[in-house]
């Protein structure tokens, strides 16, 4: 049975009890685009949500405005009090441009307004929408470690479907460039980048005391961007990782726009970008092949992992990415991250009456 403890303490599944925790007091964040429409993972969440009976769920929605009264329609038929914020919305637009908060949108800007929202609340717990094996303990699990003195805790969980592992952007990518840096570098930062097991995933839960102070990233470095901005305020010491069991979501391709290539751009940008505020300087001509050379030993490592469990293993198609990745190893180019909650120019209840006048002009009232 495997049962260790790591530098950050390392909360284990072994039964499948769930234990109480304050979900009275949390409100879940599920950010959610027109993909995710009435999609079988989405409708397995909010059921589940259901079971569970949260403070509130604050859906942050970027779609167009001839889908949001359909989207409205649909999460009222669940029995949750869904507070739906529609982020791509005329007046949430022009109150964030009016403010210097105009910008790329992304995931990480619809989840930094829906943030706002949730900051009434003492606990807040984020998911993604795509989650195929959503259950009812996702919730209680994050949140228990808050109601014992921790300020912040991150789900994780193993990526196998189908005889094959998954997590491609976080094995291949992430966990080799931290093992490359820390060669190089002895700090403490890239020692708390390096305690996640799985670094990439988009659950985790905090106080909302701790949230105030965290600004995040507009696009698809917002989880590593989020443990970069955590760690001043939770450090080792208050930071959970959550066994969250089972799980499998929709996979990404290499290339396309919003591909596993393109992403990892963005997490190397954010990665590159909150080390430097930490004073680590990577040597960007070596750091590259240094890279390749470490992301070449956890191929092999995986490759008999695999063998061992009789997986299918492509181990050309996985150096290939490897290669991929390689290219967002550069210098950060600058920093798009939207402000702390604690020192932005606007207020969550500013946000709250934009969305509300964007909603009701663009879908009609729920009977």
């Amino acid at each position: 049975m495997e049962y260790v403890q790591e530098r950050i303490s390392t909360l284990h599944s072994f039964s499948t009890a769930c234990q109480p925790a304050p979900v009275d007091r949390t409100a879940v964040v599920v950010p959610m685009t027109q993909r995710e429409f009435e999609s079988p993972a989405a409708i397995r969440m909010f059921t589940e949500l259901e079971r569970v009976s949260p403070e509130r769920v604050i859906v942050p929605l970027r779609t167009n405005a001839d889908s949001v009264g359909s989207f409205r329609s649909w999460l009222a038929g669940f029995d949750l009090d869904v507070e739906l914020l529609w982020c791509s919305g005329p007046a949430v637009s022009a109150l964030l441009a009016n403010n210097g908060l105009d910008g790329e949108r992304g995931k990480g800007r619809d989840l930094w307004l829906a943030l706002g929202l949730a900051l009434d609340s003492q606990f807040v717990a984020v998911h993604d929408a795509d989650t195929k094996t959503y259950n009812a303990t996702y919730v209680p699990r994050l949140v228990f470690p808050l109601a014992h003195g921790y300020t912040f805790s991150k789900g994780y969980y193993a990526r196998i479907e189908n005889n094959r592992l998954y997590g491609r952007l976080f094995r291949l990518f992430y966990a080799p460039i931290i093992r490359a840096l820390s060669d190089t570098h002895d700090a403490e930062i890239l020692q708390y980048f390096g305690a996640f097991r799985y670094a990439l995933a988009g659950e985790f839960a905090a106080t909302s005391e701790l949230l105030e102070h965290v600004r995040l990233p507009r696009s698809w470095g917002l989880e590593v961007g989020t443990l970069g901005e955590v760690f001043p305020h939770a450090g080792f010491d208050r930071t959970a990782q959550v066994d969250l069991g089972s799980y499998e979501h929709e996979h990404r391709s290499v290339e396309g726009p919003t591909g596993l290539s393109d992403m990892s751009r963005s997490v190397g940008q954010t990665l590159f970008q909150t080390l430097t505020e930490h004073g680590i300087d990577p040597d960007f001509e070596t750091l590259a092949g240094r890279y390749r050379a470490v992301a070449g030993e956890f191929v092999d490592q995986y490759a008999i992992d695999a063998a061992f469990n009789g997986f299918e293993y492509d181990r050309t198609g996985e150096l290939e990415q490897v290669e991929q990745y390689a290219d967002a190893i550069a210098p950060p180019i600058s920093d798009d991250r939207l402000p702390a909650w604690a020192d932005a120019p606007i207020d969550p209840d500013d946000v709250r009456t934009a969305a509300a006048a964007d909603l009701a002009d663009a879908s009609p009232a729920v009977q």
